[in-house]
């Protein structure tokens, strides 16, 4: 064989090979098209539509509260604010792209309240308006600036005690969580800002956001990780340990065991695949297919945290001091999922 045709040979023969690594390595990497989709739409888009329908039924009810100042419109402020905290709770355990790249978390979910700084905007002459708390820290608008003007510090303030400026206030500050809820949806919208397209073509040509469907994947683990660290370490730890209700988060309305079994349904979604008890391809489609019992053990791991936090009997306030066995299976449930997700989902998705 002359020195051309085995130039010519070897071209081809290399050309294929070429060929075929590429495809498997396009095949590999579309091989979580369909989770990623269903994630993407069906878990996360669902669940920021919620937020931000629940969020302007909060607008609605607040405006009803300022027009008949009653203490019926108060609770039904009370309950609007509550349902609006259930899909944004739900959604922790995805705190990524816009909601951190745009600083919607602190804008929305700020603890604790900055009662000194609230009480000087009350006490003078400015104009309370939407833009105008739109421009000030998170520290003194958001969910928990509500829940302090709604509920009190003991969870009992009469509508008497309501001020014309704090009803300015309520109705203001309702008006700049929508705002931020419509701004976070919207960035993820195919219509709006599209995040959620870059989050589907991960591992497609030119997304140098996720360069594979592997790091997309990774992607969900960290949120799944971060928030199960964040409630067994963080929101359930920090008031039990020191026994100091000032690191109860939403212990103004009660609503502190709620907020942690949603925290643990989030990551319940993403690994699931559906909200609101739905199932569809998540996490655990790809867990099932490589460790089937590592995927009986995560759902169980998952279910028995949510369970256990929702056993504490009376309020998580009451329960530091007076059930702490409770508390502490609680924790140690969260813990146990914590630990599972860190020793055991990530280096089987670190594998993929």
């Amino acid at each position: 064989m002359n020195t051309i045709k085995k130039i010519i040979l070897l071209f081809c023969v290399t050309t294929s090979f070429v060929a075929c690594k590429d495809d498997e390595i396009s095949n590999i990497d579309n091989k979580f098209t369909s989770e990623i989709d269903n994630i993407v739409d069906n878990v996360i888009l669902s669940t920021y539509k919620n937020l931000d329908e629940k969020a302007g039924d909060l607008v609605t009810a607040l405006g009803t509260l300022n027009n008949a100042r009653t203490q019926a419109n108060l609770e039904a402020g009370r309950e609007a604010w509550r349902a609006t905290r259930i899909p944004w709770e739900q959604s922790e355990g995805f705190l990524f792209g816009p909601v951190d790249a745009q600083g919607l978390d602190p804008a929305m979910d700020s603890w604790p309240v900055n009662v000194e700084d609230l009480n000087a905007v009350l006490n003078s002459s400015d104009n309370i308006t939407k833009s105008y708390l739109d421009a000030l820290e998170g520290t003194v608008k958001g969910f928990h600036t509500l829940e302090w003007l709604l509920f009190g510090l003991n969870g009992d303030k009469p509508v008497s005690e309501l001020t014309d400026r704090q009803f300015q206030y309520l109705q203001a500050c309702a008006q700049s969580l929508k705002g931020a809820t419509s701004q976070l949806y919207n960035a993820w919208k195919e219509d709006g800002g599209n995040f959620g397209a870059i989050v589907k073509t991960a591992g497609q040509a030119g997304n140098n956001t996720y360069i594979s469907q592997k790091v997309a994947i990774q992607e969900f683990k960290d949120g799944m990780l971060l928030i199960a660290d964040e409630v067994g370490n963080g929101k359930i730890d920090e008031p039990f340990s020191s026994e100091n209700l000032l690191f109860e988060e939403s212990r103004f309305s009660a609503n502190s065991k709620a907020d942690f079994a949603n925290n643990m349904r989030s990551i319940q979604n993403i690994y699931l695949g559906g909200v609101n008890g739905s199932t569809g391809l998540g996490l655990s489609s790809i867990v099932k297919e490589k460790n089937n019992a590592l995927d009986a053990e995560l759902k169980t791991a998952i279910s028995e945290a949510i369970n256990a936090i929702e056993a504490i009997p009376g309020t998580f306030s009451d329960a530091v001091f007076n059930n702490k066995v409770a508390v502490s299976n609680a924790q140690d449930k969260v813990k146990t999922l914590e630990t599972l997700i860190k020793s055991k989902l990530e280096p089987l998705i670190n594998s993929l």
